[in-house]
């Protein structure tokens, strides 16, 4: 939930870190409806689809008592299991700010839901994206250990001008990421997880190109946010998509700046090709057709 453009700072009533108080008991009963049809709906389809990090970590949070999650009640559970909280912000924030709350083990989540006639596309990230979507996978010790070493690689790259490799990496692992097993694919991104249609299209549908993780490879590859995914990059396992991130980027960033990006529909040498996609969907015109 970072964005750049921020020229002052928090509006009023929004802390110096950009966090607000979550007002949970403002929360009206068509609220908390919106979120307990949208987390059935999710429930009932990702079991055979979502990783078992994810759905382990949907059971430890409880996230179906009571509508819209109490932050204050799941960060008990969410703290005890990885040293992670969930802090209440107004929106889209700063990228700085956004960083250093995922350096440390704080993660932004938005604290409005969308309407019920939003049900399957909202543009902002809404707190059924940022709690459902991404806060399960934070109970798991490898998968936070991976968002805080983003947070201080973020922090690291805002000096160099190339957060947009940056965001890549970001958009292609934790929201809209793959996991190989021995089940076959299995998703963990955030985007995918909160979104029924794409919950189905990046799994069985023939139309996008799935392709193994590589770092470089991702850093290069820019990416749709205004619809499903033309690509979808798969990992091997958390640890290895850790221990990619551990390095040191300097010496690939130098690499990058030299290097023209790959397009977004390309199956490139070298690439580990899970499946080389139709494209059809794209081709067709997408959401817009």
């Amino acid at each position: 939930m970072s964005a750049d453009g921020f020229k002052s700072g928090p509006p009023p009533g929004v802390r110096a870190d950009w966090t607000i108080d979550q007002q949970w008991s403002r929360y009206t009963p068509d609220e908390h409806q919106v979120w307990m049809t949208l987390y059935e709906r999710q429930a009932k389809l990702l079991p055979g689809r979502a990783c078992d990090a994810f759905l382990k970590g949907l059971d430890a949070l409880d996230l179906h008592r009571g509508g819209i999650p109490d932050f204050v009640r799941i960060n008990e559970e969410l703290f005890r299991l990885t040293g992670w909280r969930v802090v209440a912000v107004p929106g889209l924030v700063p990228d700085e700010v956004f960083f250093d709350h995922l350096a440390n083990r704080r993660f932004p989540a938005g604290q409005f839901i969308r309407k019920p006639d939003e049900l399957d596309y909202l543009e902002e990230p809404d707190v059924f994206h940022d709690v459902f979507g991404h806060v399960p996978m934070l109970t798991d010790p490898t998968f936070g250990d991976y968002m805080a070493a983003y947070g201080r690689g973020g922090l690291r790259a805002l000096g160099r001008g190339q957060l947009h490799n940056l965001a890549r990496l970001y958009w292609y692992t934790v929201e809209f990421g793959l996991l190989e097993t021995a089940q076959g694919l299995r998703i963990y991104g955030a985007g995918i997880v909160s979104s029924r249609a794409e919950s189905i299209f990046a799994l069985d549908d023939p139309s996008p190109n799935r392709i193994g993780f590589d770092l470089e490879r991702v850093m290069r590859t820019p990416y749709r946010i205004d619809d499903f995914q033309q690509a979808y990059f798969v990992i091997p396992s958390l640890q290895a998509l850790l221990d990619a991130t551990l390095q040191d980027f300097g010496a690939l960033y130098d690499r990058l700046e030299g290097l023209p990006d790959i397009p977004i529909d390309a199956v490139a040498p070298g690439d580990k090709v899970f499946t080389h996609g139709t494209q059809a969907y794209a081709k067709a015109g997408g959401r817009a057709a």
